[in-house]
């Protein structure tokens, strides 16, 4: 049990323990996407334990992503939790902070949902963003930068 494995470890309660089975993950690699899905439901697992260690790993170090969307490319960046427009911006290229003027930002939800940017700034899902906006995780967003 996890309690069993702590004190056989000398781990605390509040530590995070994230299980993961070697030879399953190097497994799982060798698969198609519908045969790991097989295979993981097959096991009762909702997710790889690589994807748990990110997700955990995410949530300790408090860590988001959000994406930036062009017609050739869509692309996540990583943020720390509770960062605002320019900052956010900032991680794609430190002259984007400063020379930040506003955010077109929706949720990935409504990205997909409504097929792009035309379909959402068409179903008024599109908010504008100014220098205090806090990017959360999963925005898609579209950066105004200045000359």
């Amino acid at each position: 049990s996890d309690s069993d494995a702590r004190a056989k470890l000398d781990i605390s309660a509040d530590a995070v323990l994230v299980p993961i089975c070697a030879k399953t993950e190097c497994d799982l690699i060798d698969f198609d996407e519908e045969e790991t899905a097989e295979m993981m439901e097959a096991m009762g697992m909702k997710e790889s334990g690589l994807d748990a260690l990110i997700r955990s790993a995410f949530t300790l170090l408090k860590l988001e992503s959000y994406f930036t969307a062009g017609v050739q490319e869509v692309r996540a960046w990583t943020i720390k939790k509770g960062s605002t427009a320019p900052q956010a911006a900032g991680v794609i290229h430190t002259d984007f902070a400063k020379k930040f003027i506003k955010g077109e930002v929706c949720s990935v939800d409504d990205f997909v949902k409504y097929n792009g940017w035309a379909g959402v700034k068409e179903n008024g899902a599109l908010r504008l963003e100014g220098k205090e906006a806090i990017i959360h995780d999963g925005d898609v967003c579209m950066w105004k930068i200045g000359g």
